[in-house]
């Protein structure tokens, strides 16, 4: 634990402040660096990131996506190609204007994405119908300047994430891709022991340049919305923009069709917003660097008979386990764990030794049991990862209110959570319940129609939607 001790913010007092403690004083991210924005992902913070890229990469990979590594700066003007998707990134862009103290004479981009330079490739690459499907994926970091407010891992100017970049020859195949995509997001999001809620974004908030967007949208504890991984269906328009084009089976010349997904370092920022309590982080077991700490309570004498059954059950666990040697007290360590958010916590010490049982901590409830066997610890780390899923079930359907009026969806907005309400589809009614309520649609849901009967609670106009709305970091 650092110098500065546990978490001294309650949740219910604090939310904001609360968060940072914990990102901080758990070593997940530390923000004191020169520039704003730009901050250190601390070692057991980027631990859960290896453990999701491990996860994730196995799954795509399986799908035949490959990895590769394209450049980090983009020349303006391949970026400005597509004109709708430079302009949803413009504010955001950083851009190197003089090398070596010359001037350039097309401006360099730094990534705020990868798209147009990946595709400049995949130009070169395509020329047969053969050469498709093509399915490339890249773990990097992407920079986005303008964010004026920032939050660790949530809102940042520089993240990692994975970027998905898939051609297809027809709109049924890359549209039956994107379904696979989402389906290992939603593998994903059982390791994380979070319901979200899968959203077709408006047209008028899709991601620059795509025909339409799908997001996982998290309800955190303090009542507002983080957007998790988000996939998009691009359709033609960049590949028509860059004529990414191939040869069919009939010699005829056709675009390819697109997708693209990606996955950020902002899901550990989800994981403990949505999870965390007031002694720190809880980690579900799917995703947790050590899975179990072993805590040798030792006593002068004893210690080595107490260390060797401790070095035993670690062996034998089939879990990432970590034996705590330090020489600190076992109200330190116990402290630590838990500000860390350590699924489950084992104390061994002679008594225990000589009962012949192991006692166990869980993290998420604070219970203590006494067992017998290594594999009655592993039945616990699959209760948890159980329990803790059903948690965040019941708390995304408590966190789902209907609003037939303005005046209810602002009643609803105010005690957090999505607000289900009618929509007649325009951008404009949308700038008015966020002016209104301080909330925004977030989508329509995906996979499920919902019929919208009446009128959209904003304007009167016969409603097209059933829309989720809802306040957002």
């Amino acid at each position: 634990m650092s110098e500065e001790g546990g978490i001294t913010t309650k949740r219910s007092e604090d939310f904001s402040n609360w968060y940072l403690e914990v990102v901080r004083k758990g070593g997940f991210m530390d923000q004191r660096t020169p520039i704003k924005g730009f901050d250190v992902i601390m070692p057991w913070g980027y631990s859960i990131w290896e453990i999701i890229q491990k996860e994730f990469d196995a799954m795509i990979k399986e799908k035949g996506v490959q990895n590769a590594y394209f450049p980090l700066f983009i020349p303006e003007s391949l970026i400005k190609k597509e004109e709708e998707h430079f302009a949803g990134f413009k504010a955001e862009v950083a851009r190197v204007t003089d090398v070596g103290g010359e001037k350039l004479a097309d401006p360099l981009i730094v990534r705020p994405t990868s798209e147009m330079i990946m595709y400049y490739m995949y130009k070169l690459w395509i020329r047969s119908y053969k050469d498709l499907p093509l399915k490339i994926n890249q773990w990097n970091n992407i920079v986005r300047i303008d964010t004026k407010v920032t939050k660790p891992f949530i809102r940042g100017r520089e993240f990692l994430w994975q970027e998905g970049h898939t051609a297809h020859a027809t709109k049924g195949d890359a549209e039956e891709f994107l379904r696979e995509i989402i389906g290992l997001y939603s593998k994903m999001y059982e390791l994380f022991a979070i319901e979200g809620l899968k959203l077709v974004r408006p047209q008028h908030d899709t991601f620059p340049g795509a025909g339409y967007t799908i997001v996982f949208d998290t309800v955190v504890q303090d009542g507002k919305v983080v957007q998790g991984p988000g996939s998009h269906f691009l359709a033609q328009k960049f590949s028509e923009a860059l004529d990414i084009s191939f040869t069919d089976e009939h010699e005829q010349k056709q675009h390819v069709w697109q997708t693209c997904w990606g996955l950020t370092t902002r899901q550990i920022g989800i994981l403990l917003m949505h999870h965390g309590d007031d002694k720190g982080a809880v980690l579900p077991p799917g995703v947790a660097p050590i899975q179990v700490v072993i805590i040798p309570i030792l006593f002068k004498g004893k210690e080595e008979i107490v260390l060797e059954k401790a070095r035993e059950i670690a062996k034998k666990l089939k879990a990432r386990v970590y034996i705590d040697e330090r020489n600190h007290t076992a109200g330190f360590k116990f402290n630590e764990w838990e500000l860390k958010g350590v699924p489950l916590r084992i104390e061994i010490g002679p008594k225990d030794i000589e009962a012949g049982h192991i006692t166990v901590a869980r993290r998420d409830t604070r219970e203590k049991t006494q067992v017998k066997t290594v594999s009655d610890v592993e039945k616990i780390l699959e209760t948890m990862q159980h329990d803790m899923l059903a948690k965040s079930q019941a708390f995304l359907k408590e966190n789902i209110r209907d609003a037939k009026s303005k005046q209810e969806a602002i009643s609803a907005m105010a005690k957090g959570g999505f607000v289900r309400m009618n929509w007649c589809g325009s951008a404009e009614c949308d700038k008015a319940l966020k002016k209104e309520t301080g909330g925004e649609i977030r989508g329509t849901l995906w996979g499920k129609k919902e019929h919208a009967a009446g009128s959209c609670i904003c304007c009167g106009s016969p409603a097209k939607h059933v829309a989720y709305a809802a306040r957002a970091y």
